[in-house]
């Protein structure tokens, strides 16, 4: 494994996130953040069912229609989740063009951040990681967590 990825914990609450992409990495990326008080902004032509009700229940932002440089201003993090290579290659080089970490959901060599693994409970919060290495090993450490009787 090369140097890993330090695992910081921060505070999400009112920070504008964007996302290119409205299908399932999406979807799992957007539920997870907004979990954390996140202000995330999504721009896709189209959106899956549950990025659409998030949206009407007022949790999330989106604009139907292809990302745009543009869709980058004011933003502190943004997420590249399309299924559109180029597009998410072309948010990549926005984002390093003007300084916004960036997660680019189809190649780990382009990301500044991982998203974990999340177990959750009333008082404690668990993030998972490999990486990018090993999301099968993650994904058994996150069950094996979760079936614990007290956290």
């Amino acid at each position: 494994m090369e140097r890993p990825y330090f695992p910081m914990f921060i505070d999400l609450t009112d920070r504008k996130i964007f996302v290119a992409g409205g299908g399932r990495i999406a979807r799992r990326r957007i539920e997870a953040l907004v979990k954390f008080g996140a202000d995330i902004h999504v721009a896709a032509p189209l959106v899956c069912p549950e990025i659409a009700l998030l949206a009407g229940e007022g949790k999330i932002k989106t604009v139907l229609r292809e990302y745009r440089p543009s869709d980058l201003e004011g933003m502190d993090f943004a997420i590249a989740a399309t299924n559109d290579r180029e597009v998410n290659r072309a948010v990549y080089a926005e984002c390093r063009k003007v300084g916004i970490p960036v997660n680019v959901a189809d190649d780990k060599t382009l990301c500044d951040f991982y998203f974990p693994a999340l177990v959750l409970t009333d008082d404690v919060v668990i993030g998972i990681g490999s990486g990018g290495e090993s999301p099968g090993k993650v994904k058994e450490v996150r069950q094996r967590i979760e079936k614990l009787e007290e956290l």
